[in-house]
Formats: structure tokens, C-alpha cells, sequence
């Protein structure tokens, strides 16, 4: 069954499977009783990792089934897009966040949302959620709609069950969050209940994600086989 579309459906579902029984199921509570936090999120990496990199092998031997044409002008949507989701990516993951995990002190801040929080209080999610829709149309391929589109949804619906998570977890914190931070990119900015503060990005981290944006673009034929042609 290796190679077949069957396989890649199957590998597909252990993955997203593992990763909603992990974070949204009673599940979650009896393990971490059992193992502990740091014992829990140690299984819940590791399976998170074995099955995505299942569900990548599977997607990569996965048969082409042909949905629409490729069109060059596709290809621009990923360039365009990638850049953004990599410094969103970067932002994310070296500024306190009080929606991740364990990070739930840093909402008592007397700033809570700092730098790149000002954008999205999920950046991370949003550059997965980003990444996997740029990618749907330029492939425009069964597996690719599936993989990619899949990903996609599952950081972009987890941006909503992580604000519902939080705004009980964090109690009185989470409306002082909540008033000068937005889901969706930017919306608190564009409706000024917040002031983007480029400085607290910082540069830095502009730079590390356009140089990680560089890297992938030019390794993109070693993941995928297919060179980025730009039309």
C-alpha cells in the first residue's frame, strides 16, 4: 500500500487524529495527570513529529490526481506570501506569548501583547495556517489540496479553540489581551484598538525570517523535487 493514495489518507489521519486527541479531548487531562506537564508535551512532540513526518513521505509518494492546471501566474502566491508567514513564524516563537503554552503569566504583563503579538496573537499558527493555503492553488493537485489545505485549517481553527482555551484560563487577563491583540493579522491595528510598534518587532527578527524565507526557497527542490520557477 506504500505510494498509494490510501496510505496517504491513512497517515494523514493519524497525524491530524493524534494531534486533536492530544489537544481538545479528555485525553489530554489523563495523561498529563499521569506523565506530568513536561512528561506530556515530551509524547505529545514526539507523536506529533513521527506523524507528520508519516504524513510528508506519504504525501511526497502520494499518486498525482490532476485537479486544475497549473497556471504560471500561481506561483507568485507563495512567493508573495511566504515572506510574511516566515517573519510571523520567527515573531512568534521569540516573543512571550500568554496563548502558549505554559506562557499563561506573561498575559499579567503590564504590556501583554509586545512586538509581533501587535499583528496576531497567533503568529505561529498563522504562518502554518498561510503556508498550507499559498500552497493549494499553485499545486492544484488532490494530495496537495488535501496535505496542504488540511494543515491549513487545523492551525486556523486551532487559533479559535485557543482563544476559547485562554479567555477561561486567563481569567481577568485575557480582555486586556483581547483589547489591543486580533486573530486575524492586523484587524486590531486597521480598527485602532492597537498601534503596531515596529521597534519591539524588531529588525532582527524581520531579518532571520526573510534569511529563513531565502533558505527555503532556494532548498525547495530538495523537498520537493520541483524547482520555483517565477514566471
Amino acid at each position: 500500500m506504500a505510494g498509494s493514495f490510501a496510505s496517504f489518507v491513512i497517515a494523514g489521519l493519524a497525524f491530524h487524529g493524534s494531534h486533536i486527541a492530544l489537544s481538545s479531548t479528555r485525553l489530554r487531562g489523563n495523561l498529563r495527570d499521569q506523565l506530568g506537564e513536561r512528561g506530556f508535551l515530551a509524547l505529545y512532540s514526539l507523536l506529533a513529529l513521527a506523524t507528520f513526518a508519516w504524513f510528508i513521505i506519504a504525501y511526497v509518494h502520494a499518486p498525482l490526481l490532476q485537479l486544475w492546471p497549473f497556471s504560471p501566474w500561481t506561483a507568485w502566491i507563495p512567493i508573495l506570501v511566504m515572506p510574511f508567514a516566515a517573519i510571523l513564524l520567527i515573531g512568534g516563537y521569540t516573543t512571550a506569548n500568554p496563548t502558549a503554552v505554559g506562557m499563561e503569566r506573561s498575559a499579567a504583563a503590564d504590556d501583554p501583547a509586545p512586538g509581533m503579538l501587535r499583528v496576531t496573537r497567533h503568529p505561529v499558527l498563522w504562518a502554518i495556517g498561510l503556508w498550507g493555503l499559498s500552497h493549494i492553488v499553485p499545486n492544484g493537485d488532490l494530495a496537495s489540496l488535501l496535505f496542504f489545505g488540511s494543515l491549513a485549517a487545523l492551525a486556523l481553527i486551532g487559533t479559535l479553540l485557543i482563544d476559547r482555551k485562554k479567555r477561561l484560563a486567563l481569567g481577568s487577563n485575557w480582555p486586556r489581551l483581547a483589547e489591543v491583540t486580533s486573530n486575524i493579522p492586523f484587524l486590531a491595528v486597521l480598527t485602532g484598538r492597537s498601534r503596531l510598534r515596529p521597534h519591539e518587532i524588531g529588525l532582527l527578527r524581520i531579518v532571520a525570517g526573510l534569511l529563513l524565507y531565502a533558505v527555503l526557497f532556494l532548498a525547495h527542490p530538495f523537498f520537493t523535487g520541483h524547482i520555483v520557477v517565477v514566471p
